[in-house]
């Protein structure tokens, strides 16, 4: 038991140098510069590059449209359209505690903003 609490608190010491102090940034940029090297070197010797992909869109829009009506779904399909569209409805109505929307209801407002 002395053992998981000695281990607790060296991860909360950790954390809050990582975060709240400067202590650590010049090791985290050193250890980001080299990750980014090591990135640069495989792309070099292989020809290719690392692609992220997102597959959560889809099947986000697919939980959430079992869900909506039509007109709801392509009011969700005009914010889900771009990522500035769905940076701007989350600075909108997720952080509003009543939001209301023309074309979505606030239920479905609260479910679109939990799963985003």
């Amino acid at each position: 038991m002395r053992g998981w609490i000695v281990l607790g608190l060296g991860v909360g010491l950790l954390y809050y140098t990582a975060t709240e102090t400067n202590k650590l940034d010049e090791t985290i940029a050193q250890s980001e510069s080299m990750l980014h090297k090591v990135q640069s070197k495989i792309q070099d010797m292989t020809g290719t590059t690392a692609i992220k992909t997102n597959d959560r869109l889809p099947i986000l829009t697919q939980e959430i449209a079992e869900r909506l009506s039509p007109s709801e779904l392509s009011a969700l399909n005009d914010i889900l359209d771009s990522p500035d569209s769905l940076e701007e409805f989350k600075a909108s109505y997720c952080s509003s505690s009543t939001p209301e929307h023309k074309s979505l209801s606030q239920e479905n407002i609260y479910f679109i903003c939990d799963k985003i």
